[in-house]
């Protein structure tokens, strides 16, 4: 725990780029890793690693991860496996094991289809889109505390997978999350232009249409480089059509003050999938969870009001405390968009 307190105390901040209501706030540390590893794309590529179903029938919330390098593999929280009976998205970040088989815990981002597409998966050039991720960790960290399980609120994945496609104009016979990101990639593609990894970055604060903050710390450059346009897309995926809010603090102040509420979070500590340890990190308006592995933060993310922007509550819960229809819910987010 202590690690991830003096990795996010240890951090600079750069000057922002702003594109479209997304800002970017480049982070950078004196700290060097001395870990290897691959990134789970160079392993698939170098056809080291496999993805499949645990079995010819196929479980929902799990993958078999087969890693036949002679160094772990790094999965990252959110990362998109694509193929076999249906898209996956990593529930949190792992470091799978060198020479061994581990069976990993995913979400299901294609409600509409159970059947084999290909034999195996592969890794797409996005991750899960930001609202997702917030909602997916929230509920992941929550699982761990109460039963040391980490699976996600799969429905809650899915309802908020349909909801965000249908205010996007993305409609998908199998309700693929992917259907998104195609559906808007020339507007991503030019985010992702906006944004360059400065040589020695290792993460970034993201600032969505002035009102929701996210982070993600890796614990070298080339990990965050080799990120940093699946990240773009995630985030800007969430500013389509947004009404920016006016701030009424500066934006580097407002980043300060989210990297301030990490550091003063209350700390969880559980062994993890794979190496490591999962540290989880809860505190006003956050949630944030990190990989720690011979005491070096492998990856951090974080995000300010997961369960949705706290001023459109209706978005996640009725007048009455119970989760919200879909349609009002809906209608929520429609009203926060402009088509």
């Amino acid at each position: 725990m202590d690690h991830v307190k003096t990795a996010v105390s240890s951090l600079r901040l750069g000057e922002p780029t702003t594109h479209g209501g997304l800002t970017v706030f480049p982070l950078t540390t004196g700290f060097r890793s001395k870990l290897r590893y691959l990134l789970l794309e160079e392993g698939l590529r170098k056809d080291l690693v496999t993805i499949r179903e645990v079995s010819e029938g196929g479980s929902v919330p799990e993958l078999k991860v087969e890693n036949r390098a002679g160094l772990p593999v790094l999965i990252v929280d959110g990362e998109e496996l694509v193929g076999a009976k249906q898209n996956r998205v990593a529930n949190l970040t792992m470091l799978i094991p060198a020479e061994r088989t581990t069976i990993i815990p995913v979400s299901c981002v294609e409600a509409g289809r159970w059947s084999y597409r290909t034999p195996h998966f592969d890794v797409s050039d996005r991750v899960q889109n930001a609202r997702g991720r917030a909602e997916k960790l929230e509920s992941v960290r929550h699982s761990i505390r109460e039963r040391g399980s980490r699976r996600s609120d799969q429905s809650r994945v899915w309802d908020s997978i349909e909801e965000e496609a249908a205010v996007l104009g993305a409609p998908s016979p199998t309700s693929e999350m992917g259907a998104m990101f195609e559906r808007h990639r020339e507007t991503l593609d030019d985010y992702v232009g906006a944004v360059n990894a400065a040589p020695d970055q290792v993460g970034a604060v993201f600032i969505v249409g002035g009102r929701r903050y996210g982070l993600d710390l890796f614990d070298r450059p080339a990990t965050l480089a080799a990120f940093l346009p699946k990240l773009v897309r995630s985030y800007a995926i969430d500013v389509l059509g947004r009404r920016p809010r006016e701030r009424e603090e500066s934006p580097d102040g407002e980043a300060r003050d989210f990297l301030n509420r990490i550091v003063e979070g209350t700390y969880d500590d559980h062994p993890a999938v794979g190496l490591g340890r999962d540290v989880g990190v809860v505190g006003e308006g956050l949630v944030a969870g990190a990989l720690v592995a011979r005491r070096t933060v492998v990856h951090l993310t974080a995000f300010a009001e997961p369960a949705g922007l706290r001023e459109d509550s209706a978005v996640d819960r009725s007048p009455g405390g119970r989760y919200a229809s879909y349609r009002q819910r809906l209608d929520s987010l429609r009203s926060r968009y402009e088509r």
